[in-house]
């Protein structure tokens, strides 16, 4: 079993037993989605794929957050940002601006990348080697940079 979904599974308990409702309505939202993923593949989740759920998740509620702010419905607003709170507690910590430039680099030269077509190469070992840890598309825009330079 996943140790991310082992801990899921006892902050589901913990939020059950300290009544706290709102925290296992989310809770139970993030259990139903990786329950879904592991019928859907007809297997049990690994860690990588547990983060790679949670990050799907994420992706949507940050794209709903933005609809609801654009649309004035900030009481909707607020249940999506209590449910990224609840699904970052599991995620792993993102890579920060200079890390994120070193494992660029250190991609371009594993794989050795000269140019654009080799983009997918370089994408392929940032996703592999640091899951859940890159906003792919933040990495996009600066491998691009850094192949095109």
């Amino acid at each position: 079993m996943s140790t991310i979904k082992a801990e899921i599974d006892a902050a589901s308990k913990a939020a059950v037993r300290a009544r706290d409702r709102e925290r296992v309505k989310a809770l139970r939202l993030v259990n139903a989605a990786i329950k879904q993923a592991e019928i859907d593949g007809q297997r049990s989740l690994e860690d990588a794929d547990v983060l790679a759920v949670l990050g799907k998740m994420r992706k949507q509620r940050l794209d709903s957050l933005d609809q609801f702010t654009e649309a004035g419905r900030e009481d909707l607003a607020a249940i999506e940002r209590f449910e990224l709170t609840i699904i970052d507690e599991f995620m792993p910590r993102m890579l920060g601006d200079e890390e994120l430039a070193a494992a660029i680099a250190a991609a371009i030269a594993e794989t050795g990348a000269g140019s654009m077509k080799d983009m997918g190469k370089v994408m392929g070992t940032l996703k592999s080697r640091f899951p859940g840890r890159v906003d792919m598309a933040a990495a996009s825009g600066a491998v691009r940079e850094a192949l095109s330079g």
